[in-house]
């Protein structure tokens, strides 16, 4: 009950700060396919954002229950996280970062109440391109998780079209993981690469994406997902269309992903997302 509280707390103050702040709630539902565990999932979010001169804060609770196979299984998946991240803005040329995740239950998995920290920096090279470094590690009961994130992004317009450019690389080492039989088919070491386009065309969005390279137990979208499955994820293709209607955002995403389902060795698992995402500014 108290970790509910938390982002309701904070979206009562973001409704009582009407300068830079918005409130946010998502829907994901997944499909699973060769999976040798799981048959769907859905997902809920809420949180926000709020800004106060220099200062972003930025606060998610996310709830899911999947549909298991039972047996293996015995009940049905169901996990609570808690994301929360801190932007300062020194000056015009450097910021820095603190992120905090936490996988707050997971009746199923040993990788439950674990806790992933980040800091990082980002520096602005020029107008248009900035990069920005953060530095994750997750303590889990049996195993560690350092994770080190570069992203460079670009922005530039291009007629009545505004443009952002990111590429990303993601080095992903585990430490003791051979300690347990759930991280133990893992790889010590990942090195995985992404690209992600996103244009805004007066009130309409279009984004994609894709990442290659194999990663398993990894930190993703900037600090607010965390993969704490033992699943390990080689392909990664994603679209996204959203519309702006006054003060309201309203945007749709769809997934697809491959991946193996490491504590059998399970290959050719694909699932595939549908995310709804609506967003009131302030």
């Amino acid at each position: 009950m108290k970790t509910i509280l938390i982002p309701i707390t904070f979206t009562s103050l973001l409704m009582a700060n009407s300068v830079n702040t918005d409130i946010e709630t998502y829907y994901e539902h997944l499909e699973f396919k060769n999976s040798l565990q799981k048959n769907s999932s859905n997902i809920f979010g809420v949180g926000g954002t709020l800004k106060l001169d220099n200062s972003t804060y930025k606060l998610f609770y996310e709830k899911a229950k999947t549909d298991t196979k039972q047996p293996p299984l015995k009940d049905d998946l169901k996990i609570e996280k808690l994301y929360a991240k801190y932007n300062y803005k020194i000056n015009d040329k450097w910021g820095v970062n603190l992120n905090y995740l936490n996988v707050v239950d997971d009746n199923i998995a040993p990788t439950a109440h674990g806790q992933a920290y980040g800091i990082g920096a980002t520096f602005n090279i020029t107008k248009p391109l900035s990069v920005n470094f953060t530095q994750f590690y997750t303590n889990y009961d049996k195993f560690n998780v350092y994770q080190s994130d570069l992203n460079f992004n670009y922005i530039f317009k291009q007629d009545n079209f505004k443009i952002k450019l990111t590429t990303l690389t993601k080095l992903i080492h585990l430490d003791n993981k051979d300690s347990n039989s759930f991280s133990k088919n893992a790889k010590e070491s990942y090195l995985t690469q992404g690209i992600k386009l996103h244009s805004h065309y007066k009130s309409y969005h279009f984004g994609m994406g894709a990442y290659f390279g194999k990663r398993a137990f990894a930190i993703m979208q900037n600090g607010f997902k965390i993969q704490h499955h033992a699943m390990e994820f080689d392909r990664t293709y994603a679209i996204g269309f959203g519309k702006t209607f006054s003060n309201f955002v309203l945007r749709t995403q769809y997934a697809y992903h491959r991946a193996t389902e490491l504590p059998m060795n399970n290959e050719h698992v694909t699932v595939r997302n549908l995310k709804v995402i609506a967003t009131y500014k302030f």
